[in-house]
Formats: structure tokens, sequence, C-alpha cells
């Protein structure tokens, strides 16, 4: 039992980026298919996890999206940071480097994707996501829900999570999973075997914590059809050159 606490310890050290003030603030129910992160059941489930090699460096780069369209810009951020890619300096930390929601659009090659602006107004689809990240030093494998079966996506999902410098960027259709609204964008931080779950660092903590959700559910949340590209969702795996 002291080693199971001690292990929780280390692992749970990044959970600063949830503090339970926030958590308390968060105005949305849980669905009862979904485990909250912020439990002890949610805790137990990332202690017993054997693939969870990005929990820690994605939670130690956290963000929260600045606006209700940047899932997706947050959540690169978190990646490029995790990763260590060089980034430009942050303006508002004077001499610094640092990926921010702001300044990770100043890359001249991501305007020929998708313009901050754009992203602003709409959000973007999971081929402009791939595309932004395809914009710095990372390869980048981009799978559609439809492409996948249920197998496919969690062992490709699962191998990742089970290395250190790759990350797994889901981008699903909420109300799959039981949570409000349309499609999303989040990382992806462990896998649980025995309960078959995948814990989502849900870049929206003003409006959900992270969560463990069933790998079926989030499979079926990929394979939906997002109305801008008018293609299905999907999963995209990250990887330093």
């Amino acid at each position: 039992m002291k080693i199971k606490k001690l292990i929780a310890k280390v692992l749970l050290l990044g959970v600063g980026f949830i503090p339970s003030q926030l958590l308390a603030q968060t105005s949305l129910p849980l669905h009862e298919n979904l485990i909250s992160f912020n439990s002890s059941q949610g805790e137990t489930l990332l202690i017993e996890s054997n693939a969870r090699q990005d929990y820690i460096p994605l939670s130690l780069q956290f963000e929260t999206q600045e606006n209700l369209a940047f899932c997706g810009v947050a959540s690169i951020v978190m990646v490029l940071n995790a990763l260590s890619i060089p980034a430009p300096k942050a303006t508002e930390w004077v001499m610094y480097h640092r990926f921010t929601q702001d300044n990770v659009f100043d890359n001249p090659k991501t305007e020929a994707v998708i313009t901050k602006e754009t992203v602003s107004r709409q959000g973007m689809t999971l081929q402009e996501l791939g595309g932004l990240l395809k914009s710095y030093p990372v390869d980048v494998e981009v799978y559609h829900g439809d492409e996948v079966s249920l197998e496919e996506f969690r062992q490709e999902i699962i191998n990742n999570l089970k290395q250190a410098n790759d990350f797994v960027l889901v981008n699903y259709l909420r109300s799959a999973i039981g949570q409000e609204r349309g499609g999303h964008i989040s990382p992806i931080a462990a896998y649980n075997k025995e309960s078959d779950r995948f814990l989502i660092l849900d870049v929206s903590r003003y409006k959900y914590p992270p969560v463990w959700v069933k790998a079926e559910d989030l499979w079926k949340g990929t394979n939906t059809i997002d109305s801008v590209s008018q293609k299905t969702r999907g999963f995209i795996l990250v990887t330093s050159q």
C-alpha cells in the first residue's frame, strides 16, 4: 500500500493543472459512462495503467484553450512544448522561448493551412490540425474514424502511449461520449487495460475535467462527420523528427 501511494504521488505531480477550486467551478455534470480524473477511481486508473508515457510530459505543458474555438490550438501547443520543438519568443515573457496559442501562428507555413482568424471563428478540421502540426519539424500521421476498426483504433493509440516522445491528439464528437455540444480536440494521456478506457486531458477545463472514456465510445466519437470538411473526425499521432 505504501508503494502504491508513493507511485500515486509521483504520477500525480502533474495534476497541478487541475486545482480542486477550479474543478469546483466546472458547471457541467459528467455522464455516468465517464470517470472524472479528479476522483479516487480516476487516480487509480492512472496508477494501474501500463500505457501512460504521455501523461507527465503533457500535464507539465497543460493549456486551457483561450477561446471556445481554440481546442485544437491549445492541443498543438501542448504537444510542441512537450516535444521541446524550438519555439519563438513569447512576447508576454520578453526573452523566453515557448509556444503559446498566439505565437504558434507566427510560422509563415501555418497561414497556408488556416489563419488564426479563421480558427477563431470556426475551429479546425482534422486535416487542418494535421496541416498546422506539419508546419513544424514533427512527423504526423492522420487517421479518420471511418478508416480504422475499433481494434486498430485502440492498438494504434496504446502503442503510442507506451512510448516516449510521441503523442496522440483526438478529434471527436462530444455527444458521442455523453458530453455537451459538438466537435472537440484534446490530447490523450493514458490507457487503462482493465477498464478499456483512455484518459482525455480536456483542454476546456472551464467546462469539463480530464476524463476516462471507454475506448469504444471514443472510437464512435471519431467516426462522426465534421460539418465543415464533410469527412469523419479521427486522431493524429505526432512524433519529433
